[in-house]
């Protein structure tokens, strides 16, 4: 069932939305060459709670870290541990931040010092379908028509897209509905509505579709070994369009 925000509950939601896209940046001018992911996550975890609120990943389906920190051809879900970033990684950092009884969702994919060419067209593709996304979200869309954008936008730049792990509705819960696929028919799907709050995120490899869950039973790879990028907002859509609560500036 999908759960209709009021414009109060959306107001409500900028805060949890600002705290997150807060620690996502914090997170963005802190990665060096030569940390771990485990001195990252802390970095993300006491900023959230130097705000008043509580990682929403922390324990979420057992997941022990603050933050999802996939590096290289990881896709998502990966957990914070020993691992050194390296000078030419990517890293997808995805953070929540739950506060006052609503989620924020967010997710960036950051350069670890100079990165490839290669690696920075990846990257931007990905971005920019996000941003496409986003400003075609609007009352009456449909979500088919969104994914279908993705879709198209990164498969014309010679990528693929990852279609077992979509995006989500947000709210009082981390994931409600509907499922925002980044892939879709035309025409299809549900239906936008003014009050509805979504992440968008699209999860886009450099080389083959395919991935595959780690033994650890979160972290999730292509099979290629390829590289892999995540862009993500939580938006709210209203009459006149979408607006992305997960901005760090949102007033």
């Amino acid at each position: 069932m999908i759960s209709v925000k009021s414009d109060k509950e959306i107001e409500m939601m900028k805060k949890a939305g600002r705290i997150t896209g807060g620690a996502l940046r914090h997170a963005g001018e802190m990665i060096t060459p030569g940390m771990t992911t485990y001195e990252l996550d802390k970095i993300i975890h006491r900023y959230i709670v130097s705000h008043g609120a509580v990682p929403s990943f922390l324990g979420y389906g057992g997941f022990p870290g603050s933050a999802c920190i996939s590096v290289n051809d990881e896709v998502i879900h990966g957990i914070p541990g020993p691992r050194k970033l390296e000078e030419g990684d990517i890293v997808s950092v995805d953070v929540g931040a739950y506060i006052d009884g609503f989620h924020g969702d967010s997710c960036k994919t950051f350069a670890v010092g100079k990165i490839s060419n290669e690696a920075k067209a990846l990257m931007k593709s990905t971005e920019e379908s996000l941003y496409m996304a986003i400003a075609m979200a609007k009352p009456g869309v449909r979500l088919g028509d969104i994914g279908y954008a993705i879709q198209k936008y990164n498969e014309d730049n010679g990528y693929s897209v990852v279609r077992q792990f979509v995006g989500h509705g947000v709210g009082r819960d981390l994931h409600e509905d509907p499922e925002v696929p980044n892939y879709g028919r035309q025409g299809r799907g549900v239906r936008l509505t003014e009050g509805m709050v979504i992440a968008i995120e699209p999860m886009i490899n450099l080389g083959t579709e395919k991935i595959y869950v780690m033994p650890d039973e979160w972290t999730v790879r292509t099979t290629d070994g390829k590289l892999s990028a995540h862009f993500e907002h939580t938006i709210a859509i209203t009459e006149k369009g979408a607006v992305i609560l997960t901005d760090p500036d949102i007033g």
